[in-house]
């Protein structure tokens, strides 16, 4: 009954008419994976569910317009940019919770591995899965070492509860 009446004083507050939230509007119904959507409509879809239910909006595919490409080591790799994974969890499992289990460096000091936990809560159960991301100390692109580990760990954990699982396996469908 508390979540419905915030998400009441959420639709009165003056930020309802902003611009900022038709632009927050139009993200929520691409991450919500909607093809139609009422403008004044709250997104109210993960809060207090079973896990079935939440695990089940996790296992949707992404949309391609949410997935990105990069090239490494010469192969094209399709992922979903963490602050995206960020969002669908909000949206999906808004009681979600995430963080860092360990850092370790390699022993030559070329790299960092990050093991990430991601925990979802249900009205039925909880649950959580782990998963490890590693990036070079070396690599030249924007970020520093362990914020890279980080966001592919927690991209990996995520992947272990289904969401975006299936850009690890297009090729066989």
């Amino acid at each position: 009954m508390a979540s419905s009446m915030a998400i009441k004083t959420l639709a009165r507050s003056p930020m309802s008419c902003s611009p900022f939230r038709k632009s927050l509007c139009s993200l929520l119904r691409v991450v919500s994976y909607s093809k139609e959507s009422d403008d004044d409509a709250i997104p109210t879809a993960g809060i207090s569910r079973p896990l079935s239910e939440i695990l089940k909006e996790l296992n949707k595919k992404v949309p391609d317009s949410l997935v990105k490409l990069r090239i490494e080591d010469g192969f094209n790799i399709k992922y979903i940019p963490w602050h995206i994974v960020n969002r669908i969890m909000n949206l999906h499992a808004p009681e979600w919770s995430g963080e860092v289990r360990s850092i370790t460096y390699s022993a030559d000091g070329k790299s960092v591995s990050v093991i990430y936990r991601v925990t979802l809560y249900g009205t039925d159960a909880e649950i959580y899965r782990e998963s490890t991301g590693t990036a070079s100390v070396d690599d030249p692109g924007y970020g520093d070492p362990v914020q890279k580990a980080e966001a592919m760990a927690f991209r990996r954990a995520c992947a272990r509860f289904g969401l975006g699982l299936h850009l690890y396996h297009e090729d066989m469908l």
